[in-house]
């Protein structure tokens, strides 16, 4: 008959003898992964920084491709990524779970802001535009970007002779970078009459420049 100590050195130590193993506590990661679209909807409509941070992992990579395939840069795609989150965060009470999505409401709110990105170029390129028209710099002057191109011409007597509505949508738009849904807004004017006096605002301002051939600064 084998002694006790020749069974333990054959059969090893007995289970009990063993501390209990233990249990891996999983990442946030991996929790998230059991929870429905729905679960984390509603822990973002919760108010919670948890809820915030899961719909940030969960959804933030289809909102940046969405806005680099719409922008064609990776930084403007990380951008207008930042803003969809905070624009949806500051909106999280009117989305109602269960009715529509949750990630269709973020790609919702993406393309408005894809849309606001695109129309702020557009914007930019109007004044590149203006740029063409504007004399070369005298001396003392800083060299053209488009940034300050506005700064001059907004500043010249040709600018006085728009109407008072175009003057008041162009300096909304190119001073205070509104969109031009957000200029009907401040302004209580019907979106077709903000694009109307932005239109015809540019128009005119082109042709005054190029009917006197230079737009003279003060000082």
């Amino acid at each position: 008959m084998p002694s006790t100590h020749s069974a333990r050195r054959t059969l090893g130590p007995r289970v009990a003898d063993q501390p209990p193993a233990r249990p891996r506590r999983a990442g946030p990661e991996q929790a998230e992964a059991q929870l429905s679209d729905e679960d984390i909807a509603r822990g973002f409509v919760s108010g919670g920084e948890d809820g915030l941070a899961a719909a940030f992992r969960r959804w933030g990579p289809l909102v940046h491709a969405q806005s680099r395939r719409a922008l064609g840069d990776a930084r403007e795609a990380e951008d207008i990524t930042q803003q969809v989150f905070l624009a949806a965060w500051r909106a999280r009470t009117t989305y109602a779970v269960g009715r529509g999505t949750f990630p269709g409401w973020l790609v919702g709110i993406t393309r408005h802001k894809i849309a606001d990105a695109l129309a702020a170029r557009t914007r930019r390129a109007d004044l590149v535009t203006l740029a063409a028209t504007v004399p070369p710099a005298r001396e003392n002057r800083r060299a053209d970007h488009p940034e300050s191109v506005l700064d001059r011409v907004m500043i010249s007597h040709e600018v006085s002779r728009l109407s008072p509505a175009q003057r008041r949508v162009l300096r909304l738009a190119f001073y205070d970078d509104l969109t031009q849904p957000q200029i009907a807004v401040v302004t209580g004017w019907p979106l077709g009459t903000v694009k109307s006096h932005a239109r015809r605002g540019l128009e005119q301002l082109r042709r005054q420049l190029r009917e006197s051939g230079a737009a003279e600064t003060p000082g």
